[in-house]
């Protein structure tokens, strides 16, 4: 397969900027990157008939109901408390494009709402590559991010991320991909495993209240893999530091399918969300699907909530002698078939 063959139109922003789609596959998986976000559009599992994460088939649609699906989201993921944090004995004051109080993904227009550099294309990777300029969205320093998609021969998506930065700055990325392992309407019925500790609370605005709490005896202990059922998740659970990143830190599975997603990550914490307050599309999603609350789930692997304003949350700050590194991989399992 050619760079040509791979490398298409997907579509226009209102501005009149072009996004292109990137195929690549491996054996048996096969997925489309736009350049827009640098977002999973689409992600196969040959011989399954349904997509393994959430997507449309038109650029309209991720800047409106499917905002964040399947994009990378910074230069930080998640919440930052009242879009403000001390650093260096100043104070920088962020966007707040949360409840206009608060600063989510990056601000209003974060990484996952640009259009990204195509820098590389194989048959079963892609490059991408973006510039966040020093101030953009109120963080400090020109921060340059790469972020390598390959399929793997043993069924993953391998996420590798890079970045260097020009002035200290928080930085955590995520992928957002929703994942739905059987085609149907909510992720209920499907099975969560973490292995997680403890999880961090959170208020109203998912802001967090304090240090990490012990998963045991609340609903978020899914410690021994349980059916998620109606529960609703939005909330980063804190992961092992002495842990091989290789190690599967989320399972997810589907009965119906028999599809098994083990994810792995070197970062501190992962977010996972049922997507309660998911807006039915007025438009198809893939396969002419329309999407309502808890059509997927997000796991994202990042850094934790708030961590540029507590201290005692692992450090979020990037430094200018240093290297952002990022590496979560998705792997898919199917159930063996009987003889």
């Amino acid at each position: 397969m050619t760079q040509q063959s791979q490398v298409s139109h997907f579509g226009y922003l209102p501005d009149g900027t072009e996004v292109h789609r990137i195929r690549i596959a491996s054996q048996d998986l096969s997925a489309d990157i736009l350049t827009y976000g640098a977002t999973v559009q689409d992600l196969r599992l040959a011989g399954h008939p349904h997509p393994l994460v959430l997507g449309a088939p038109d650029i309209s649609a991720y800047q409106n109901e499917l905002a964040y699906a399947g994009a990378l989201v910074g230069r930080y993921a998640n919440r930052i408390a009242q879009a403000r944090f001390d650093h260096g004995g100043r104070t920088y004051s962020l966007s707040r494009n949360f409840k206009d109080t608060h600063c989510l993904h990056g601000g209003t227009i974060g990484s996952g709402q640009m259009v990204w550099q195509i820098i590389d294309v194989a048959s079963h990777c892609v490059t991408l590559g973006l510039t966040l300029p020093d101030g953009h969205m109120g963080f400090p320093g020109e921060l340059q991010v790469n972020a390598r998609f390959c399929l793997t021969q043993d069924n993953a998506l391998s996420i590798d991320m890079t970045g260097n930065t020009t002035k200290t700055t928080p930085c955590s990325f995520a992928h957002h991909s929703y994942f739905n392992l059987d085609g149907s309407d909510t992720i209920d019925d499907h099975k969560l495993g973490l292995c997680a500790e403890q999880y961090i609370a959170v208020d109203p605005d998912l802001i967090p209240l304090g240090a990490p709490v012990p998963v045991s005896n609340t609903a978020f202990d899914f410690r021994h893999p349980r059916v998620i059922k109606e529960q609703a998740i939005d909330h980063t659970f804190c992961l092992d530091p002495t842990r091989d990143p290789t190690q599967s830190v989320v399972t997810l599975t589907s009965p119906q399918s028999g599809i098994t997603l083990e994810v792995s990550t070197n970062q501190p914490g992962v977010q996972i969300y049922t997507a309660d307050h998911f807006t039915p599309s007025a438009r198809g999603g893939l396969d002419g699907r329309a999407y309502g609350p808890r059509a997927g789930l997000a796991i994202e692997t990042q850094h934790w909530p708030d961590a540029p304003n507590r201290p005692d949350f692992p450090d979020p700050f990037l430094h200018p002698h240093q290297t952002y590194h990022h590496i979560c991989q998705y792997r898919f399992h199917r159930r063996p078939q009987p003889d």
